[in-house]
């Protein structure tokens, strides 16, 4: 079975980190796959970045497109609410150069494709006899340009009067971006594209898309390695990461904390009603470490990219906590699991499947930030149920979340697509 994995980046983002590991467990089991993607960062052999631009008239096709989608959302920029992710078109500077970039296969698997696929070239022009799947890591794919719709429903009918783009407008760039993908999947023939939900949530949110509801869906979760995320003794690992032994540790993961949906304005006025709390200490991981404005003690230690030195943190922390006020599923709940440490979050989409009440961590309604502080609490207060939930939360990532048995999954989908689509024809 060959399968190409188009993804725009390898191993930069969450995202890009998952499609990486199921390419490389997909590798493990025998299959020959391969990633094609626009930003390459690893050495892997099996990993191909799309050809640079290197005459004249590609290169000047790759900026024409990349000035007209800037232009279509040149309007847009002093009306968008602070704190919001990027807004992505369906268009790309590539055009048609990706399916010409595509090394021979028998599925192509699409992970986070914003700015490398353009949705019209790609699906009128990818080979018809080759099956397609696509991995969700976001709602992007089926709307009108954002990633999470954070409760607008416009997306189950025809977007536009974005909220996202400040928008009152009915035919604004969220409308015209959904037309554009509306006639491109018209041209995929029945059968031939399949939905790969991570969770429930997702697959419900695909079904209530007006673009994506009458597609065929499937339920596989991200898996990962469990031989390198796995439980470290706590106070080698603190040692090891130059943390205090005695500290009550509550750990923080996002790339970018300017994001509201991650919740970090969140996490922060519920730690401040922490501060009576003996030997407190956040510690997060980052890019650019958050502002705390409190008096609260923080360890950040900046970007980490080995996995197995996160693996050490996740294991130095008492608890993990995911403030997301919106999520599908994050790979550092995962991480936190296979590492024995128990979570908190909020008690939205794909959290509330990973997180299991009593079993894993605690949940709290959305946004409320009390509930987040008591559950935050009740953990660091008792030692026994930590101990207990560890245990619970190695023993849910060995039986579901190991990354052969995604790629398993994965393999199995393949061959039915593909023996569908020769039977098709």
């Amino acid at each position: 079975m060959r399968v190409v994995h188009l993804s725009t980046n390898d191993i930069s983002g969450g995202a890009a980190r998952a499609a990486y590991r199921l390419h490389r467990a997909l590798l493990a089991i025998g299959c020959q796959s391969r990633m094609l993607v626009a930003n390459r960062r690893s050495d892997d052999p099996t990993v191909q970045a799309i050809p640079p631009a290197t005459n004249l008239i590609t290169n000047l096709q790759r900026r024409w497109r990349n000035w007209r989608i800037r232009r279509a959302m040149q309007p847009y920029k002093q009306t968008r609410p602070a704190g919001l992710e990027p807004f992505s078109d369906d268009r790309s500077r590539y055009g048609a150069e990706l399916v010409r970039a595509l090394p021979p296969c028998d599925v192509v698997n699409l992970h986070w494709v914003a700015g490398f696929v353009d949705y019209t070239t790609f699906f009128r022009t990818v080979p018809r006899r080759v099956p397609i799947v696509w991995r969700l890591s976001d709602q992007q794919p089926f709307t009108g340009g954002c990633h999470y719709n954070e409760g607008c429903d416009r997306y189950t009918t025809a977007c536009g009067a974005c909220p996202q783009l400040g928008s009152q407008n009915e035919h604004d760039l969220s409308r015209q971006i959904w037309i554009r993908k509306r006639d491109a999947l018209a041209a995929v023939p029945p059968g031939r594209l399949h939905i790969v939900a991570l969770n429930r949530w997702m697959a419900t949110e695909v079904r209530r898309s007006s673009l994506f509801g009458q597609l065929p869906v499937h339920i596989i979760p991200n898996g990962l390695d469990t031989t390198v995320f796995m439980p470290y003794d706590q106070a080698y690992a603190r040692a090891t990461l130059g943390l205090p032994q005695q500290a009550h540790i509550v750990l923080f993961v996002a790339m970018s904390v300017n994001n509201r949906r991650k919740g970090f304005a969140e996490l922060t006025a519920a730690l401040a009603g922490m501060r009576d709390e003996p030997n407190l200490l956040l510690v997060s991981i980052g890019r650019n470490p958050p502002p705390i404005t409190t008096a609260i003690a923080h360890h950040p230690l900046g970007v980490i990219n080995d996995d197995t030195r996160l693996a050490l943190v996740y294991s130095a922390a008492d608890l993990f906590v995911i403030p997301s006020l919106q999520d599908n599923m994050p790979g550092t709940v995962l991480e936190a699991l296979a590492c024995g440490t128990p979570v908190v979050g909020f008690d939205t989409g794909g959290i509330s499947e990973l997180v299991r009440p009593g079993q894993t961590g605690w949940l709290a309604p959305v946004g409320d930030v009390d509930a987040l502080r008591a559950a935050i609490q009740r953990l660091l207060n008792n030692p026994d149920e930590r101990l207990y939930m560890s245990r619970q939360c190695r023993a849910i990532a060995l039986a579901e979340y190991r990354q052969d048995l995604q790629a398993q999954r994965y393999l199995e989908l393949y061959h039915q697509i593909t023996t569908d689509c020769v039977s098709a024809t």
